[in-house]
């Protein structure tokens, strides 16, 4: 991890403007400031007249230095609302180094009460919002927002994306010189779409040639009040090499942006497969969604309760980035549902059961902010928790719970989706450049793109069969509340977890299984469920009064979770094996080597699988980076994240040691 994200330290003048501490300056004048972010950043890049002539389904993406309170991004919203065409997409990208607390951002923004349909959008969905990239959707996915929690010049180079008007904002150059310097100018022009624009407030004379030097055409405009010019750019192409600029692999790189009807196959409506059509249809795709059983949720994200837990590094690895944006994305997501009945953001409490977890916990508390962790003695666990505990722990105060059934629903509940049920897809054929999903020879459906998101069983198909995913079988049990487990308040965990009841039922659980194949519920599950139940709490198993339960009489569900060797998701397209094999055989005797010959895509297949114990924190933003993929969009996560995620890293790697590895179980 890098340095710990702080909440911005504000102080208000006597106007009611806020007033940065770290960098003793103002966030915008209160008498001009609407004016002055038209004059600066919306008239400088066009964007009345870009938005005006926007064609159907175009997305225009603007790059942003310093978020702040999110003005300018309102503006730029409120503008596009008012004169883009009702099928183009704005995609808005901006880095914040100290984000403001929920409190102060409401209070900033209520200054513009004219900007408040714009900004109540964003305040309601402002919770979770820590380190790395965050995303935002509003307006059933016409307009999105991509936060970047840290500083500039660390986050910037994590991002994909080609950006077509930049707003350089962020303190004046004086008060923040550590943003302001030719290494953010380079990341700009590495990011620039052909012919991008730029505005900016500041006139300084090494800004303008700061950026000159990575490729812009700059002018200096007359400004507006106290400011007596302002700068504007348009990108003609960077004049030589950068030596830092960002080489991305063939096997990583983008599949070329498939033509014609916006139409695709999401094989799957688990968590992933409901995610990714929710993901498609809010770009404009028409998403039939095949199903082989009779209601969505029917297999691993079918579970009453899924645990919002946070499973991080101290180190900053991609899998807890991954998580870290995750979660964010998912609670943004449970917001729209039923508090209570479909989620409750309850807190999630991990016991430090042994030294060995102890040690680790403190390292993480070390290394995140206390708005998303906490170290909690003994006594502060059990006052949270509201039963005796074995021991402190860490505890997640936004996470908590969430029904995975009602989240997949209400993310089918688009009128781009189409949900089949009763499809069993057991053959994909490329028959004119549409993918046919067939039942033995019963055909099903066709389109340009699929997506197969059913967990091991992608396995089935033949391009997947060699990728390396392994099921493991677990077994929640359901335990009817009393009313003394009723004062359990939060989520607790150490080798399983058990939940705050919800209808009248706690969730226990879940075993492992490595071995079985059947998803009967057993008894002798259910009792190792209530052994796990004493080491987390033998005050709660005492109030539910477990040790006179016959567990032959407990009801419960068994289903396959999916993992990965690397424990990673497995998201993205993927290549045909046999021609990756060939093309890039130099690897096997050099892996520094990076052949430039373009990956052999399997046209138009995509994968969201292997999500694991997490898939609740890990499927729906997925969902978000396979539609990225597809529609050539900023990508949501980091590059690094992306690639360590992307299906074509097993192939990679075997090629490299020189041997191929079976997969690990067959459906």
């Amino acid at each position: 991890m890098t340095e710990v994200t702080q909440y911005a330290q504000i102080d208000w003048d006597e106007q009611g403007r806020p007033h940065s501490r770290q960098f003793d300056d103002i966030y915008f004048s209160k008498d001009q400031s609407l004016e002055e972010t038209r004059h600066v950043f919306i008239d400088q890049n066009d964007l009345r007249q870009r938005f005006s002539t926007m064609a159907p389904e175009q997305c225009l993406v603007i790059g942003e230095t310093g978020f702040g309170t999110g003005l300018n991004f309102f503006c730029a919203w409120q503008l596009f609302n008012e004169c883009a065409n009702a099928d183009a997409r704005l995609h808005f990208i901006s880095v914040e180094k100290y984000p403001l607390s929920h409190a102060d951002l409401a209070r900033a923004l209520a200054l513009w009460p004219e900007l408040a349909p714009f900004s109540a959008a964003l305040l309601a969905q402002y919770v979770a919002v820590h380190d790395g990239f965050q995303t935002f959707v509003f307006d059933q996915g016409r307009v999105r927002l991509t936060l970047m929690i840290g500083d500039a010049l660390e986050q910037l180079p994590q991002l994909d994306a080609e950006v077509d008007a930049w707003f350089l904002d962020g303190f004046a150059p004086a008060k923040n010189p550590q943003m302001w310097t030719p290494e953010l100018f380079t990341q700009i022009g590495r990011l620039c779409a052909a012919n991008a624009t730029l505005g900016t407030f500041t006139s300084t004379g090494w800004v303008r040639r700061g950026l000159i030097a990575v490729g812009f055409e700059m002018k200096r405009i007359p400004g507006i009040g106290k400011k007596w010019e302002v700068l504007r750019g348009v990108f003609r192409g960077t004049p030589e090499p950068q030596d830092n600029s960002v080489t991305v692999a063939p096997w990583f790189a983008r599949p070329p942006v498939l033509t014609g009807p916006r139409q695709a196959l999401v094989i799957g409506a688990g968590l992933a497969g409901c995610a990714t059509a929710a993901s498609l249809a809010a770009r404009g795709w028409q998403v039939s969604v095949l199903e082989r059983h009779a209601t969505v949720a029917a297999e691993a994200s079918g579970n009453p309760q899924g645990v919002l837990y946070l499973k991080l590094s101290a180190h900053g690895t991609a899998l807890s980035r991954l998580i870290l944006s995750g979660f964010g994305y998912t609670r943004r997501l449970l917001q729209c549902l039923q508090r209570g009945q479909d989620w409750d953001a309850c807190g999630v409490l991990q016991l430090a059961f042994d030294s060995k977890e102890e040690q680790r916990q403190e390292t993480l508390a070390n290394a995140f902010d206390r708005q998303l962790l906490q170290r909690l003695s003994r006594e502060q666990a059990q006052a949270v928790a509201g039963v005796a505990l074995a021991s402190g722990g860490l505890f997640y105060p936004q996470a908590g719970w969430a029904h995975p059934p009602a989240l997949c629903q209400a993310q089918l509940q688009h009128p781009n989706i189409t949900l089949l049920t009763h499809h069993q897809v057991m053959q994909l054929r490329k028959v004119d450049g549409l993918w046919q999903a067939w039942e033995s020879e019963k055909f099903l459906a066709s389109a340009a793109v699929v997506v197969l998101a059913t967990a091991a069983e992608i396995q089935r198909f033949e391009p997947c069969a060699g990728l390396p995913l392994k099921r493991i079988r677990g077994q929640i049990t359901r335990l009817p509340a009393t009313a003394r487990s009723q004062a359990l308040n939060t989520v607790v965990c150490a080798d399983g977890y058990v939940a705050p009841s919800r209808g009248g039922e706690h969730t226990l659980g879940a075993s492992f299984d490595f071995h079985s194949l059947d998803t009967t519920p057993t008894v002798e599950e259910h009792i190792g469920n209530l052994h796990l139940l004493d080491e987390i709490s033998s005050d709660l198993a005492e109030r539910l009064d477990t040790h006179h339960i016959d567990p032959h009489t407990l009801q419960g569900r068994a289903a396959f979770r999916c993992t990965s060797p690397d424990y990673l998701p497995i998201v993205g397209p993927l290549a045909e094996r046999q021609l990756f094999d060939q093309q890039y055989a130099v690897l096997a005797k050099d892996a520094r080597q990076v052949p430039n010959t373009p990956c052999p895509w399997i046209e138009g297949l995509y994968i969201n699988s292997g999500h694991g114990s997490r898939g609740i924190i890990t499927a729906p933003l997925s969902g978000e980076l396979i539609a990225a993929w597809i529609d050539d969009a900023p990508l949501p996560v980091p590059r690094d994240v992306a690639e360590a995620c992307h299906p074509n890293r097993f192939m990679l790697r075997e090629l490299i040691r020189g041997k191929k590895t079976a997969p690990t179980s067959k459906p």
